[in-house]
């Protein structure tokens, strides 16, 4: 019985195992080779060991791009899983109007990014767009430097949030109805309910809501291409974009590779820290 249980589990997963080793497993191999070797996008070159990634360490161009991936991760992350979170309330309060509010709510997800960037880009013109229409000043958003990038992180926010809507409206439902009558009973309302029934059981759909957002937050690369093409002066310039114009522009594809496999590290690392430290808050939480 366990022999068969055991056939049937390898069955199962062997397609699944075999997509992965050929779209990602090979493909990951060859890129660490390729870091490895002083490369173009034409030709592979020789060998030249760790030079890439000691020259990455000292490459000024790199940090600056994790660093400005890191603010947008900052700006994004946790404004979109407490918006989710809010809007997925919204959509359960208002039960009549339920269908309206939830396809209003992640209609913009739905949309290729060509279509949310040319939506963001109208919206924020210095002269006919509709924020300083509103506002009643011509600001140039995304030519801004203190701006720029706060201005494709709320355009991020309202195309994305409503996959973060969907997963707590999952988890909403997955309450017991009980749990909230047997507390009515005892008189508790509001904001008590929220506190000792909705918050604890969110909790475990919160913490993948976090990281589900921040490993994407992490991978931006299409919104600033689009929207401000790395500037004004880089400080849009994330690091899949410069990746992108270091095999691309400067046909360097040993360096490219060098940067993806250390961008790639760094975002499993981040990812295993994020999970470990919500395991220690859950574990100080039941305590």
């Amino acid at each position: 019985m366990q022999r068969r249980e055991t056939l049937s589990a390898v069955v199962l997963l062997a397609p699944f195992a075999l997509a992965f080793l050929l779209f990602f497993g090979i493909p990951a191999l060859q890129t660490f080779y390729l870091s490895l070797t002083e490369s173009s996008l034409t030709r592979t070159s020789g060998f030249v060991g760790l030079a890439n990634y000691i020259t990455l360490v000292q490459d000024p161009s790199f940090w600056a791009s994790l660093g400005n991936t890191f603010y947008f991760a900052l700006l994004t992350v946790i404004p979109l899983t407490a918006l989710g979170l809010v809007m997925a309330l919204l959509v359960e309060r208002f039960t009549r109007a339920s269908s309206f509010l939830q396809g209003a709510f992640f209609l913009p997800f739905v949309l290729p990014i060509s279509v949310m960037t040319l939506i963001a880009d109208w919206m924020l013109q210095p002269s006919s767009g509709i924020i300083n229409h509103l506002l009643g000043g011509q600001r140039a958003w995304l030519a801004d430097l203190h701006w720029a990038m706060p201005s494709v992180a709320i355009g991020t926010i309202w195309w994305t949030v409503g996959f973060n809507m969907l997963m707590f409206m999952a988890g909403l439902r997955n309450i017991p109805k009980d749990l909230y009558e047997a507390a009515s009973l005892d008189g508790a309302r509001g904001f008590t309910l929220f506190r000792t029934i909705t918050w604890p059981a969110l909790r475990p759909v919160t913490w993948t809501a976090v990281i589900l957002q921040m490993i994407a937050s992490l991978k931006i690369f299409g919104q600033t291409y689009i929207l401000t093409t790395g500037g004004p002066f880089n400080t849009t310039r994330v690091t899949l974009h410069y990746m992108y114009e270091t095999a691309f522009t400067q046909s360097d594809a040993g360096y490219a590779a060098a940067i993806a496999m250390a961008f790639v590290a760094i975002v499993i690392a981040l990812s295993l820290l994020q999970g470990a430290l919500m395991k220690w808050l859950a574990k100080r939480g039941a305590a």
